[in-house]
Formats: C-alpha cells, structure tokens, sequence
C-alpha cells in the first residue's frame, strides 16, 4: 500500500512537523515552558482542554506511556506538542516510551529546548541507541531577556549551548530549529551554533501573533517581532544564509517568500 494512500488526491502534507518527521509521539498534556507563541497551548486553549494558567501544570498521559510501539516506517518525533524535562514523573515517563521506540528499532528526532541534564540523562541511558537518534534543540535567540519573555520557563541560550556541544562532542547526530527566530537577524545565532550542528539548521517565524488584549509592557515585544518577519528583512535574511549548506528555510519562512 502507499504511504498516505488514504489522502488519495490531496497532495501529501509536508509543512508544519511532517518536515521534520513522518510520526509524532507525545505523552504529555501541557508544557511548563508556556512560550506564549505555542501552538499546541493556542488549540488546547480554543478547545477548553486548558488555560492560560493551567497549560504550564503538566499531566502524565498514562495511557501513551503504557502503550506498545511499533516499528514506524519513517522518522519518529519525539515529542511536538511539549518538552522533555527532569521533572522526576515527566523524565521517568520520556524514559519509558523513549525505551519502547528504540527497542523498535525507530529512527527518532529528540526536539526539544533541551536542558543539560535531560540530555546528558538520555546519553547515559541510551548511548547504545547513538546512531537512531538525533536531537534538534530548539534555540531561538542568544538574548536571554527575549528568551524569559517568549519562553518564560524554558532554558536560557548558554543551557542550550551547552547541551548543544555536549551532544556533538558525545558523537550525537544534532540540528537546530531558529523557529521562532526571535533576533531581528538571527545570523549571528547561526554562526554561534553551526560548529557544532551536524545536520541541519531550520530557520522559521512566528506564525501566530496577537493583536489584541496586549499590555503595555508586552506590546513593545510584539511589535518587534512582526518587525523580524516583514518581508524586506526576511529577503535580507534569506540571501546572507541561502548559501549555507547546513540552512533549511522552513515552510512558513518559504511560504511568505513564495519560494518553491
């Protein structure tokens, strides 16, 4: 059978996550991160499964964790819709699911803001497993003031760094995701982790931005963010990386720019 025979017609999906990976797993509801551009908290918030407040108090799915896995055809993330944290209940649940996929033999992407400890955890548990995984560490801005703001309780940029070059000294497959690109040019932020990313670099923009119900305090915040995105700076952005091999242009960077 073909893969994505049942979208008969309809052209396979492969913006958004499907860049990425052809499965998604996840086995949590909510995210202490609570970045304010998230948009799993955007659905759960429209759907009445969570609130403002109550995203960031994370919950066990029981029933993902407990589940068998099987052999997927394709790359496997791990996870979208959260984080991996050392939060004792999350890390032990990562573990197990985590364990499951690999004894799978699965390909899997580790996407994540990492912290150290998460990452320096799974190489102890899993080094074993080095050659069916790779990590994609999420690392949006070097300024950690936009960092606290858009990304109140994730890791700051020398965290991140630091799990970065662990991963690459330990002979992990590693990558990066700019998305959202929180630096009017994030360029500086490439050439900081380039040397130690063996795969690929994703540039992409915040596709969700709110107008409304914006205090005084946060307005500056949006209103220099929809500046990173007009269409004059990401022109300027994609002709000083578009020679870069390492630099991938995800869809919502390519879509404005209406490229192919």
């Amino acid at each position: 059978m073909l893969k994505n025979a049942g979208l008969k017609k309809r052209a396979k999906i492969t913006s958004g996550t499907k860049e990425w990976a052809d499965h998604n797993v996840n086995f949590i509801d909510g995210c202490y991160n609570n970045c304010r551009y998230c948009y799993a908290k955007m659905i759960a918030k429209r759907f009445g499964r969570a609130s403002e407040e109550s995203w960031q108090n994370m919950s066990v799915r029981r029933d993902s964790v407990s589940k068998n896995y099987p052999r997927f055809s394709g790359r496997v993330m791990l996870p979208s819709s959260h984080d991996l944290f050392d939060f004792p209940e999350i890390e032990e649940a990562c573990f197990v699911v985590l364990t499951k996929l690999l004894e799978k033999n699965n390909n899997v992407l580790i996407a994540t803001k990492p912290r150290l400890k998460v990452i320096k955890d799974i190489d102890t548990l899993f080094s074993k497993y080095k050659r069916s995984i790779q990590f994609r560490f999420t690392i949006t801005s070097k300024e950690d003031d936009l960092l606290e703001f858009w990304e109140p309780n994730a890791p700051k940029f020398r965290e991140r760094m630091e799990s970065l070059k662990f991963a690459f000294k330990k002979g992990y497959m590693t990558s990066v995701s700019i998305e959202p690109f929180l630096d009017y040019d994030p360029v500086d932020l490439v050439r900081s982790v380039q040397p130690f990313t063996t795969e690929s670099i994703w540039l992409g923009k915040m596709n969700y931005i709110p107008r409304k119900n914006i205090s005084t305090f946060e307005q500056p915040y949006y209103d220099n963010v929809r500046k990173n995105y007009e269409l004059k700076n990401l022109w300027k952005i994609y002709f000083k990386l578009k020679g870069n091999p390492l630099i991938k242009f995800k869809d919502s960077v390519r879509t404005k720019l209406r490229l192919s």
